[in-house]
């Protein structure tokens, strides 16, 4: 069996985890109910990056374009990606803010639906056999059977419906989660295994004045889960989506949203159709937006989805006066490939 060691977090506040030779230092921090900021789980955003101070740890050769050639030499390291070979002490960024502080859990669970809403598009409900504590906006990772993989999907319901997980899957060509398993063989009943929750894009239950939601594709799933949640917290909350996709068989949810809009009067749906018209609005969301607000001053903003078009969104609120720390954002990337499974 791996030693275990001991990880250290400098500062005015030092706290202490014990880590096994073959944890990451983040799936031990989180375990043990300590914080540290994390995003991506995949080495690829840099949000978990720490200073080592002390000892040694090991991680593979992370992109430049995450950690820096100076911050490598530094001593910084992913603590996704990170495992410790000795006592270590590290520092974590002193921008590194504070965030969800649910305890890391293995989950079980079983399959109670899956629902087809849009063309190559499910929605997956799991059936959980203990509650799961997490925070709207936050993801668990599935592990795919007899592969050793695992794939990341942001829960769609709020915080209080906690005995049951909704996600919103997109088939992927060739996918290993998605054309070998859920869309091929994964029925009601089936047992899920996963782990979570993961992640810091939540929703800021401080800020109450409007919202704006900007999803692509299924990055509507935790935007669903914010939205809910703010309502439940105030049902008068004026909240804005626009929910983009190419053509209108990508389309999901809608029915959902109308009746959402319907029962609280400061909700407004605005899907949007990149490659077609004839329903909703035709362009790009950041778009939209930049023609329907002349500023966005007071509002505060939530945008998940593919890359360009998250990097788009936030050009566009800054571009109505929307300061930086009102923009929230969660990038939809491609899971890594491994060498010997395909992605």
């Amino acid at each position: 069996m791996d030693r275990v060691h001991s990880v250290q977090v400098a500062g005015s506040d030092p706290r202490t985890v014990e880590v096994a030779g073959d944890q990451r230092l983040l799936d031990a921090f989180l375990r043990n109910g300590v914080y540290l900021p994390n995003s991506c789980n995949q080495g690829t955003c840099g949000t978990c990056k720490v200073k080592v101070l002390r000892g040694i740890v090991e991680q593979p050769t992370p992109s430049e374009t995450v950690l820096s050639a100076d911050e490598q030499t530094s001593g910084y390291v992913l603590a996704c990606q990170s495992t410790p070979k000795s006592d270590v002490e590290i520092e974590v960024p002193l921008d590194a803010g504070c965030g969800p502080r649910h305890v890391l859990r293995d989950l079980t669970g079983k399959v109670h639906e899956i629902r087809e809403v849009a063309d190559d598009t499910v929605a997956l409900t799991v059936r959980l056999d203990d509650p799961l504590e997490f925070s709207a906006g936050q993801y668990v990772e599935i592990t795919v059977p007899g592969t050793g993989e695992v794939r990341q999907y942001s829960m769609a319901n709020p915080p209080r419906s906690d005995d049951h997980l909704e996600f919103h899957v997109r088939r992927v060509g060739g996918g290993l989660a998605t054309d070998g398993w859920i869309f091929d063989s994964l029925a009601e009943g089936h047992a899920v295994e996963m782990r979570g929750p993961w992640g810091d894009f939540v929703h800021d239950a401080d800020a109450d004045g409007p919202m704006i939601l900007l999803a692509g594709g299924t990055g509507l799933a935790p935007l669903k889960s914010i939205a809910l949640h703010a309502l439940e917290l105030d049902p008068e909350r004026e909240i804005h989506l626009y929910h983009g996709v190419r053509y209108r068989s990508d389309l999901y949810d809608v029915e959902f949203w109308e009746s959402l809009a319907d029962r609280h009067p400061g909700v407004h749906y605005t899907p949007c159709l990149s490659r077609e018209e004839g329903f909703g609005r035709h362009g790009y969301v950041g778009d939209v937006l930049v023609e329907d607000f002349d500023s966005l001053r007071g509002f505060s903003a939530y945008l998940c989805g593919p890359p360009a078009m998250v990097d788009a969104g936030v050009k566009a609120c800054k571009r109505r006066r929307m300061p930086g720390r009102s923009i929230h954002r969660e990038k939809y990337t491609p899971a890594p490939v491994s060498e010997s499974v395909p992605a």
